[in-house]
């Protein structure tokens, strides 16, 4: 199933991805650091939505208080529970 989700307190505008039973498919950012976005999107690629809302949880970019991987955990683990 296809989710998209609107991040909050960090550069990228958009986050979407395709939920497979539990398995994370085709993230793609809007906007954000281009090459951090594209490797993160790479890296969840067939991840277990468990072990990626464990491993980017709690990430902070910075002074701010999130990151991109931190919302890209947040909109999985919001996806999982609809």
């Amino acid at each position: 199933m296809d989710y998209t989700f609107i991040p909050k307190g960090v550069c990228s505008r958009k986050i979407t991805f395709d939920l497979e039973g539990n398995t994370v498919k085709n993230v793609r950012f809007a906007g954000g650091c281009s090459g951090n976005t594209q490797g993160l999107a790479a890296l969840a690629e067939g991840m277990d939505a468990d072990e990626l809302i464990k491993r980017l949880s709690g990430i902070r970019c910075g002074f701010k208080g999130t990151s991109c991987p931190d919302q890209l955990a947040k909109a999985v683990a919001e996806a999982k529970n609809d």
